[in-house]
This record gives structure tokens, C-alpha cells and sequence, in this order.
């Protein structure tokens, strides 16, 4: 699932209330959501922890924590 489809069916402000609690602005996560931007490893893993795994890493950040072929 990616940022976009996980935001999908959240309330008005949900958006606002995440980039909060992850420590970025609501701009920040909008340009992650969008692709514009890549998150750092780091909050990637927090992005992963905080939808409780719907949104996985890998789908975040192919080129870490992508599956070895």
C-alpha cells in the first residue's frame, strides 16, 4: 500500500496529525506522498512502524529495503 492509498479513507486532518507526529511538515509528507521526495531511511521505518505495517518499506524505499533477488 503506498502513503496515498493509505490516507485514502482517513478523516480531514489526518495528514496534518501524522506529519506531526513523525516530526515534518504537512508540505514534507504531501511531497512524499507525490514522489517528489524520498524519505530517509530513518523515517521510513518511523512511516512503516506508525501505519502499522500497511505501508511497507520496501514500497517506500525500493533501493533499501528492497527483496534480494
Amino acid at each position: 500500500m503506498t502513503l496515498k492509498e493509505y490516507f485514502a479513507d482517513k478523516k480531514r486532518g489526518a495528514k496534518a496529525d501524522f506529519a506531526a507526529s513523525m516530526g515534518i511538515t504537512r508540505t514534507w509528507l504531501s511531497l512524499i506522498i507525490s514522489g517528489r521526495v524520498v524519505p530517509s531511511a530513518n523515517l521510513t521505518i518511523e512511516i512503516h512502524r506508525a501505519t502499522r505495517g500497511k505501508v511497507s518499506r520496501e514500497t517506500l524505499r525500493p533501493d533499501l529495503f528492497g527483496r534480494v533477488k
